[in-house]
């Protein structure tokens, strides 16, 4: 009957951590969201690097100076504070954490960090996905 009781314990514990595992698919396709950004990223293209992003009005960027709404302002930003490859440097990503939040819906933090030789630039960002037609794609990245 203890054990019983143990085995129920556990498993009631564990259940909501359970349900906030990505599925290893959903993970790799995340993933290479990222690998796709990066490698446009170091190829100057920001255009193909914005294919990550929702295409919507409701893609929200929070960065230092504050909220950026929809795609096409976030691709401006993006060209005002990055005009030229001295500013893009070289990106690397690495991811820290990865879960789920549900059944359409993950978040994903990690560190990016820029070689350059202006002088190398990094920082943090979270991220959220959303599960779209075309794959998953960032809905809000807030950057720092």
């Amino acid at each position: 009957m203890r054990s019983s009781i143990f085995l129920l314990f556990l498993f009631c514990s564990a259940a909501p951590l359970l349900a906030q595992r990505l599925s290893a698919r959903d993970a790799a396709a995340i993933r290479q969201v990222l690998a796709v950004q990066q490698d446009a990223w170091n190829r100057g293209d920001l255009e193909v690097f914005m294919q990550g992003y929702v295409q919507s009005d409701s893609l929200a960027f929070v960065g230092k100076n504050g909220p950026v709404f929809g795609w096409q302002a976030t691709l401006e930003r993006y060209r005002r504070s990055y005009p030229d490859r001295a500013a893009m440097g070289e990106l690397r990503f690495e991811v820290i954490r990865l879960e789920r939040l549900g059944r359409r819906s993950a978040y994903l933090i990690g560190s990016w960090h820029l070689t350059r030789s202006i002088g190398d630039a990094g920082g943090y960002f979270t991220l959220i996905f959303t599960k779209e037609r075309s794959g998953w794609q960032i809905r809000c990245d807030h950057t720092s």
